[in-house]
């Protein structure tokens, strides 16, 4: 029924609005529904055609702003929890599809494709640029509710990949771009080393100069300035 909560929404709202934490048993069905919900969509992001891939990385963002909703209001976890299980980390997905970098690949036969033949290559439809920016959206959300996500990011080069999505892509891409970096840089230092060593700040300014970029993108430069300058400052104090 269209507007209807979900059974894990239902039970985080009436224990918000009761003022207290759900209990083990709200909790415990909470995180059932946010694994089935996960798995539904890690399963269509994995996919090989893009249409898919854009119905399971919405099904991600739903999923994480659910969640998001959970956390903040009865510190469930639940994201946090679900991560540390395998078929259920949204990060390896995420970089071994979407955001994987497109190659040659092609199905050679119909044969092929109707799995009548073994394939010597797989089938699989390159990235829309609207596929991007919704797993770029899906990173930022598991970066910001999860710290280990922004550090398994790091292991995929995923400042890497992002710098080179926003020099290469259009606007809506690069705004989006811009939000993952933050979520990126703000939890994993091997994430800001990378920033630093990628001359993320100049690869930006370079954007920024562009007279006919939005206020969105000329921000982002003076926010990572000031991100970086805040590290910088506390790893001095760590070592003295």
């Amino acid at each position: 029924m269209p507007g209807a909560m979900e059974p894990a929404e239902a039970d985080a709202a009436a224990a918000a609005v009761a003022g207290r934490r759900p209990t083990a048993s709200e909790r415990r069905r909470m995180y059932r529904d946010l694994a089935l919900s996960l798995r539904c969509g890690l399963r269509d992001a994995a996919a090989g055609f893009s249409f898919l891939r854009l119905r399971g990385l919405r099904a991600l963002l739903r999923a994480l702003r659910s969640t998001s909703d959970a956390d903040a209001d009865a510190d469930a976890g639940l994201f946090r929890d679900s991560q540390s299980i395998r078929d259920l980390q949204v990060i390896p997905v995420l970089f071994e599809h979407s955001l994987r970098k497109a190659t040659g690949d092609a199905v050679l036969t119909v044969a092929q494709v109707l799995g009548m033949e073994p394939a010597a290559a797989r089938l699989r439809n390159p990235a829309t640029d609207s596929e991007v920016v919704l797993a770029l959206r899906v990173l930022e959300g598991c970066c910001l509710l999860c710290p280990a996500c922004a550090a398994a990011a790091h292991r995929y080069n995923a400042v890497k990949v992002v710098l080179n999505i926003l020099m290469t892509r259009g606007i809506l891409e690069q705004r989006a771009c811009l939000d993952t970096l933050l979520a990126l840089l703000v939890n994993c230092s091997g994430n800001l080393t990378d920033f630093k060593e990628q001359d993320g700040l100049n690869k930006i300014a370079v954007i920024v100069k562009d007279a006919n970029r939005d206020d969105h993108v000329k921000m982002f430069r003076v926010s990572a300035s000031l991100l970086w300058k805040r590290k910088r400052k506390m790893w001095r104090r760590f070592r003295v």
